[in-house]
Parts: C-alpha cells; structure tokens; sequence
C-alpha cells in the first residue's frame, strides 16, 4: 500500500502498522476489512486501502477535499469500495454502526475538533472486536523544539507552558497538541488500551542538507519506536484497542 499526499511522506512505520491490522482481519476471517477514516480528506490514505481490497468509508465535511477523493477513486476503478459521507466527525455515530470496523483512522484529526474526547468515544464505538484505532497527530514537544532550534525562543517558551500546545491569539490552523501522555490518556479514558506508540517525521521536517529517500526511510523506520527520538518527533502515532 502506497500513499502519495505530504500528510503521508515519512510514514513508513505508520503504513507497516496499518498493513499489520489489515493482514490480522484477514486472518480473522475478514476478506473485505471495513476501513472507516474520519476526516479522511482527499483520500490520501482511502484510496490506497480501496485499492488493496477494503471497503472504505470517509467522513469528511469539505467538499473540495471530497471532490478530489471521487476523483481519485474513480482514476483509480476503486470507487464502488469507497463510501462518502458528508459530515462533521462528532456526527460518526449516525452514519457507522458500531461494531462495524475492522480498522478507524483519526489522521489529523484530533488537533482541530472542538471534543477530542467525544470524537475518540465515537471512534471506540465504532471498532469492531479485534480491530484497532489509529491516531496520528501533531506531538506538541516537536513544535516546542522546533522554534526554539530557530531562534524563536519566546514562542518556543509560551508553546511549552501551553495547556494546549498552541499560543493564545496566535493564528494557527490548530486548537491543540498532544504529547505522549496527553495522548494516552485521552485514549485510555475513551475505554482503548494503547498497545503502539511510536513517532512518526523525526527527523523529516528539520533534516538539513541532501539526504537520499532511502536512507531517510531507514532512519524514520528505526527512530519511531525509539521514545526520546518519538517524544519529539513531529507526529505521534498510536494504536488502540477495545479495552
């Protein structure tokens, strides 16, 4: 499974997680595991598992962004294996039995709902017995780290004494980010027991110089399970199961 968005570059370990749950469906018993990915966009990650057989469903509310995933689906002849739902993430409940998937992705997502609580007790919901939640969202220590490697010692420092991980009044496309603890919590009080949790983009944003693909993919593949080097990395990356 490839995917091709920016969201997606340096996620090597991310894609092997995800390919890992699909296998265990599979052997389960499941020929078409059911995919939902909330906030799923574009179809970064969507069409790719539409390709590899899964039936996929996408909560999303921009329009643009589904547009460029119908395009996508259809490009790619995968379009009767994704289901799109126009609509906010709070609202999953509604349109996804629970029980029902094998797999829910919550990529980029928690960092801009108005309840991440509310939205990861959906997400709980809605997994079936056996499947797993992914979480991926931007790792708090990272932007922290970040700024102050660039000078900005002053953002660096409010960042860091930031409930939230983000500076009041500053414009930023999100409301919060999340460290290690903060995340697990989050997942733990929603009733899913952690059983991964690794960095993803280590090094990818602030690698300086010419460095080839390939080595950068070896070193991601390695730093991500290692807990300083996740602790900062630029993404967080989580599993989670049905306690």
């Amino acid at each position: 499974m490839k995917t091709d968005t920016v969201a997606a570059r340096g996620s090597g370990a991310v894609r092997r997680a995800l390919e890992t749950e699909l296998r265990a469906a599979r052997a389960r018993g499941v020929e078409q595991p059911s995919v939902v990915d909330v906030g799923g966009g574009s179809g970064g990650w969507a069409v790719p598992f539409a390709s590899a057989g899964c039936l996929v469903t996408v909560v999303e509310p921009n329009p643009n962004a589904l547009a460029t995933l119908r395009r996508r689906a259809e490009e790619e002849g995968v379009s009767h294996r994704i289901t799109v739902i126009a609509d906010d993430s709070d609202a999953l409940a509604a349109h996804v039995p629970a029980g029902s998937a094998d797999l829910v992705l919550a990529h980029g997502l928690l960092e801009v709902v108005d309840d991440p609580a509310v939205v990861l007790a959906a997400l709980a919901a809605a997994v079936a017995p056996g499947g797993a939640v992914s979480v991926l969202v931007a790792n708090r220590n990272a932007a922290v780290l970040h700024r102050a490697l660039a000078g900005r010692i002053a953002e660096a420092q409010r960042l860091l004494d930031s409930e939230d991980g983000v500076i009041p009044g500053e414009r930023d496309t999100m409301l919060r980010r999340f460290d290690s603890a903060g995340l697990t919590g989050l997942l733990v009080a929603a009733g899913l027991e952690v059983t991964l949790l690794r960095g993803d983009r280590v090094i990818s944003d602030v690698v300086a110089g010419e460095v080839r693909d390939d080595e950068l993919a070896e070193f991601e593949l390695a730093a991500a399970a290692v807990p300083a080097l996740r602790d900062v990395a630029g993404r967080l990356h989580a599993m989670a199961r049905r306690a």
